[in-house]
């Protein structure tokens, strides 16, 4: 029969009256405390702040103190949020009128159908991680163990392609995997926030993912881009991997012609992780030691920190290089790369 709520849900979204999901939670508590905590600023050559013209994931001005502030600041709890009688339809939650989006709806309008499918369970997903594959291992994977601890984890995730299925096997995720469903009882988790919960299960996903793997110290690698993903063309990005492997003994990978297996093999051990900001990234990014170094070549429209985040919360040091050009092809000089890399030296 259609589900007449979800619509009208719809309809409250379209006129901002929509309520919050997260209010109609029964029950929330506390999974990892936060507190006051501090992390150091991006390491950067003078005048890279003067080149951004434009910022993704926050404000210009959100941005830039994310990249630069380094005192304590407040850092939120982990939490779970309990809800009952929710319908998951087209890959939107529903309680009530409120609605939490996982993935874009196939259809906008179309008459939602009340799910036949009932069951209990704990999504460990988001809207990002289902877009990105960086959030995806980077995020949602680090909120997996929660779900998995509840015994009930479930996604609306299919079965995953490339890389991903070895990441799973890799880290032990077997979900449920399900479309539209009835949840007497959802469990979701509220797990942004750099707390230190949030920060040793980063860790613990770093040591299962090189248990077993040599990680002999090298100087690095640059993790191309290329043309994949989103369209994000450094147009110099061969002549910047030929230098650093040339005079800086840096391995040049191409992520696409490599499992994870060699990929992990590859960056295993290395000092320093270096590419366009991307998703290729988080292949080193995820095993880079603490204390490693992370430098990210950006376009000047499209800077952000969200890399940063993650970087912070494995410990590591992370640099930026604002290239020169536009968002979908730019180009960065030789010498602020090398001149970065002696900072994080």
């Amino acid at each position: 029969m259609p589900a007449i709520l979800p619509l009208v849900g719809r309809l409250a979204a379209a006129l901002r009256i929509a309520p919050d999901f997260t209010a109609r939670a029964v029950e929330r508590w506390e999974v990892s405390p936060g507190g006051s905590f501090a992390f150091p600023r991006a390491v950067m050559l003078p005048g890279m702040l003067d080149r951004i013209r434009g910022t993704e994931f926050g404000s210009h001005a959100d941005t830039v103190l994310a990249l630069i502030r380094d005192d304590p600041r407040p850092i939120a709890p982990t939490l779970g949020l309990r809800f009952r009688d929710v319908d998951l339809i087209d890959g939107v939650l529903h309680a009530g009128l409120a609605a939490w989006h996982l993935r874009p709806r196939r259809s906008r309008w179309a008459l939602p159908r009340r799910p036949d499918l009932a069951l209990t369970g704990a999504i460990y997903e988001t809207w990002v991680g289902n877009r990105w594959f960086g959030n995806w291992l980077m995020d949602d994977c680090e909120t997996w163990p929660l779900a998995a601890a509840t015994g009930m984890p479930v996604t609306t995730r299919p079965p995953g392609r490339s890389h991903e299925p070895r990441y799973e096997a890799l880290l032990g995720m077997a979900p449920r995997r399900i479309g539209d469903a009835h949840f007497d009882e959802l469990i979701v988790f509220d797990d942004h926030a750099n707390n230190p919960g949030r920060m040793a299960r980063a860790a613990a996903r770093r040591d299962r993912l090189l248990a077993g793997r040599r990680a002999d110290p090298h100087p690095g690698v640059w993790l191309m881009r290329g043309a994949t993903g989103d369209a994000r063309i450094l147009t110099n990005e061969e002549e910047i991997a030929e230098r650093l492997a040339v005079r800086h003994g840096f391995r040049v990978i191409w992520p696409e012609r490599h499992g994870v297996d060699e990929l992990l093999d590859l960056c295993a051990g290395a000092r320093v992780v270096a590419g366009v900001e991307g998703s290729q990234l988080v292949h080193g990014q995820a095993i880079l030691a603490a204390g490693g170094g992370f430098l990210t070549v950006q376009p000047p429209d499209r800077v952000t920190a969200a890399l940063k985040l993650m970087s912070d919360r494995l410990d590591q040091r992370f640099a930026l290089v604002v290239a020169h050009g536009d968002m979908h092809r730019f180009h960065a000089p030789l010498d602020d790369i090398e001149a970065t890399l002696d900072l994080l030296a």
